[in-house]
């Protein structure tokens, strides 16, 4: 932050590049830390302990059921992983649904604002930066997948949820109070304020910038399907890559409009890099016959399915 508002009369370029530094400084901080505390015995004997008394096991034995000549009978799907295209196609989908949703949405905004002769700019500047934090908290409203985040009571608690602590984690994972404070009061608040920034500056919410924003949405919707959902560890670290790249991206958009803006945005990508952090070394916890699981979605590791159209709510896929 200090570096940042040292730079405020320089030029974005070297604001990235100091954003840069502090992201890899973390992410080799985490590193080390990871290693130093793995090297020690004493710590080697209480993760070993923690994930027992967890009841957690890095060798997972139930997989799905596939078609063979001898029937239906469940087999080891990374015995001789193949690519889930299924899987591929069905997130492929989801992604043009929320997209689409989202568009047309701000589309109608922006023609009902120009039938009363308004602008965003003649809004209320809280109105508008209050409709992307909703958008930034509750996206997944638009995605037919079941995008599940972590139970926050639970997590609060320190105890096991749906994608948090139901596996094994590493030793440096925040305490679960960390994640809501984050999420509902750091990283919400500074994407709906340089959303608001963007969108009286265009003078329209459909527009290139705020798009590739949604697009950042998105792809972290479909994430957390694939990581909380699914639990596929491997392609959990490719998508949250893809995370970081639609934020840099948005942000980048965002600097071209109004160069705040992209600075605010551009400073969560801080936080995400921890999670990428966070989500790398989970996969190289959580081995499958002493081997890790390949960074893309494996036939037979899970099963991708719309929630829209399963007949089942969120509480009750909770419950499966």
């Amino acid at each position: 932050y200090l570096a940042l508002r040292d730079l405020s009369g320089k030029n974005t370029t070297m604001q990235l590049k100091v954003l840069a530094v502090l992201a890899t400084s973390l992410v080799i901080t985490a590193h080390h830390r990871v290693n130093a505390f793995s090297a020690s015995p004493a710590s080697q004997h209480q993760h070993h302990a923690r994930r027992h008394s967890a009841g957690l096991s890095s060798q997972r034995t139930t997989f799905t059921l596939r078609s063979t000549k001898q029937g239906d009978q469940a087999v080891d799907p990374y015995t001789s992983p193949q690519l889930d295209t299924d899987a591929l196609i069905k997130y492929f989908a989801a992604g043009t649904v929320e997209l689409s949703l989202f568009a047309g949405c701000f589309q109608v905004i922006d023609v009902a604002l120009a039938q009363v002769n308004l602008f965003p700019s003649s809004i209320p500047f809280p109105a508008i930066a209050f409709l992307f934090y909703a958008s930034s908290l509750k996206s997944r409203v638009f995605n037919p997948l079941n995008n599940q985040r972590p139970d926050r009571t639970e997590a609060i608690k320190g105890e096991s949820s749906t994608g948090f602590r139901d596996r094994v984690m590493p030793s440096w994972t925040p305490p679960g109070v960390i994640f809501p404070i984050m999420w509902i009061l750091i990283i919400g608040p500074i994407r709906a304020y340089s959303s608001a920034l963007v969108v009286t500056s265009t003078g329209a919410f459909f527009n290139p910038a705020t798009m590739a924003f949604i697009l950042h949405l998105t792809v972290g919707d479909i994430w957390n399907t694939i990581n909380n959902t699914e639990k596929r560890y491997g392609a959990a670290v490719t998508g949250v890559i893809c995370v970081l790249l639609s934020v840099a991206n948005a942000a980048y958009q965002y600097a071209l409009v109004d160069p705040l803006a992209g600075k605010l945005l551009g400073g969560t990508l801080i936080w995400l890099v921890t999670a990428a952090a966070l989500i790398t070394d989970t996969w190289r916890l959580n081995p499958v016959n002493g081997k890790r699981v390949p960074l893309f979605p494996v036939l037979g590791e899970s099963e991708t399915s719309f929630m829209w159209f399963s007949g089942k709510s969120s509480d009750e896929e909770k419950k499966l």
